[in-house]
């Protein structure tokens, strides 16, 4: 019980910027996964809606409304993932 109570205290020690942060940092992907969830619908949207909470907060609404979409045209399959550029593709 005594943990809960801390990291809810550390919670609240944190601005609503340093949260956002936190969150986009826990739903980034990472380069080792990059190739195994690049198609992931979900976690694609929801990479682009925590980006879109941070520029909100940092008061770039173009910004915002650019990941937004992002996040709506993974979640309606209007995008997705280009292939890779190092995989299957001759190069010059």
């Amino acid at each position: 019980m005594l943990q809960a109570n801390q990291n809810k205290n550390s919670v609240q020690d944190l601005s609503t910027l340093e949260l956002a942060q936190a969150l986009m940092a826990k739903l980034a992907i990472s380069p080792q996964d990059w190739h195994r969830l690049k198609s992931n619908r979900k976690v694609r949207a929801s990479e682009q809606a925590a980006a879109a909470i941070i520029f909100l907060l940092k008061d770039q609404p173009e910004e915002a409304l650019q990941r937004l979409q992002q996040a709506s045209g993974w979640l309606d399959r209007s995008i997705s993932a280009p292939p890779c550029p190092t995989h299957g593709h001759n190069r010059e």
